[in-house]
């Protein structure tokens, strides 16, 4: 079978150039939420949505959980039950002291991300834009 490079090149649906592996991202945007106070993880999922983190893209439910998960394993958040007459239980979500340290940290390394990613684009703008 013999596949146009062309072609190829311009499928760019599971490309990471779409934005969609910005994972690592959901980290901070979960601790910026909580900074607002307890959440459940539904309204997490809906709030970080709210974010343009990935071109408006929603964050997968199931990461968003399992990044909670691990969060919670190493003391950045605490979660308990709370229990309603109108609906079932949800686990809620809070920022630990540890939490809003690494928040800061993140502050940091988010600078540094955002001084890296202009340099880049700047330097592939004008790539793009010299002629050959």
């Amino acid at each position: 079978m013999n596949t146009n490079r062309l072609d190829v090149l311009t499928d760019f649906e599971e490309c990471p150039c779409t934005g969609g592996t910005l994972d690592k991202l959901v980290q901070p945007a979960i601790m910026v939420v909580l900074t607002e106070g307890p959440s459940h993880g539904y309204r997490l999922v809906e709030r970080v949505g709210a974010m343009s983190l990935s071109g408006g893209q929603k964050p997968n439910a199931s990461g968003v959980y399992r990044v909670l998960k691990q969060m919670e394993a190493r003391g950045l958040v605490a979660s308990s039950w709370t229990f309603s007459e109108s609906g079932p239980a949800k686990r809620s979500y809070q920022l630990t002291p540890a939490g809003e340290a690494c928040l800061k940290r993140w502050i940091a390394t988010l600078t540094a991300y955002r001084d890296g990613i202009s340099a880049l684009l700047k330097a592939a703008r004008k790539a793009v834009d010299t002629d050959p």
